[in-house]
């Protein structure tokens, strides 16, 4: 395929360091395990499900398990390959296809609003599938966040402990800050579990599938976003105080102005972060201002 220009701002990867040899031990670095079995595979794209109106933005292709089954439904794929050999070996494999571009780029900082902006229909969707490496799955699950309704659909594979904590609800362990801020601005499933057998070289756990359905409105009212992000994970930062306490410390507030803040929001102070559903961190977030430095 001829190179094109990028539709979006994507950050390439950084050219030092690049290795012409096979790509192992740099993805192995990254946490990377390429997908292999083609029942996973067409789960996955079954999930998305896209349609010639719809882009779809793949993250770490690798050797190309799901890109051959998105690119045949989808009006246009972008994939995001941060291994110079893998991303070449992709573009030689694909380059007939048009509507298929490969980037060498990190997925973790890319610029997912500015390439949902090329759909090949103003009225199709902007998926985003991939299989993350665990190392960086955090960091891309919070530009994905950032990207907003920018995205509509995001299926993904990454280790299971990530996606039990993504789908969890209050009370539970993995309940946290990476549930409340997901759930906020997602719908959020746990679709299937995968075993390491899947994989080329195994993982030494399990690994799950997510899909994510962006949320056009929040489920609750946030008045100020970045206010309710912080109070989250102030909340959760240390989970085993009780609200007050952990808000204090997380806040830098005294802990009498925490225990002020918890009751302007309707709170016990004794209550833990894991306890609180979406709509009682949205009432915590927006307490009245002279309850909060």
């Amino acid at each position: 395929m001829s190179p094109r220009r990028s539709p979006g701002r994507v950050r390439q990867a950084p050219a030092r360091g690049r290795s012409r040899a096979p790509a192992h031990g740099r993805t192995r670095a990254l946490g990377q395990h390429f997908l292999r079995d083609p029942a996973v595979a067409r789960r996955i794209v079954a999930l998305a499900a896209p349609t010639a109106r719809d882009l779809v933005i793949e993250i770490g292709p690798g050797r190309g398990a799901l890109t051959d089954l998105l690119a045949e439904p989808a009006g246009r794929l972008v994939a995001l390959e941060i291994d110079a050999a893998l991303a070449a070996t992709l573009r030689e494999r694909l380059g007939g296809r048009a509507h298929v571009e490969v980037l060498e780029a990190d997925a973790r900082v890319a610029d997912y609003a500015a390439l949902a902006a090329a759909r090949p229909d103003p009225g199709g969707r902007a998926l985003v599938v991939g299989n993350l490496p665990y190392s960086v799955a955090k960091p891309i699950l919070q530009a994905l966040m950032d990207a907003g309704r920018a995205l509509d659909e995001l299926v993904l594979m990454v280790q299971r402990e990530v996606g039990e904590r993504l789908a969890a609800r209050p009370g539970g362990r993995d309940y946290g800050a990476l549930s409340v801020l997901t759930q906020v601005a997602c719908q959020t499933r746990l679709a299937f579990l995968v075993p390491p057998g899947a994989f080329q070289p195994p993982p030494a756990v399990d690994s799950a599938v997510v899909h994510l359905r962006v949320r056009a409105e929040p489920p609750v009212p946030i008045q100020d976003r970045a206010r309710f992000r912080q109070v989250v994970r102030a909340a959760f930062a240390q989970r085993r105080k009780n609200l007050a306490n952990a808000l204090a410390a997380g806040l830098g507030l005294p802990v009498e102005r925490a225990r002020a803040l918890v009751a302007a929001a309707g709170l016990a102070p004794c209550r833990r972060a894991e306890t609180l559903a979406l709509a009682e961190f949205a009432r915590l977030a927006a307490a009245p201002p002279g309850a909060v430095r």
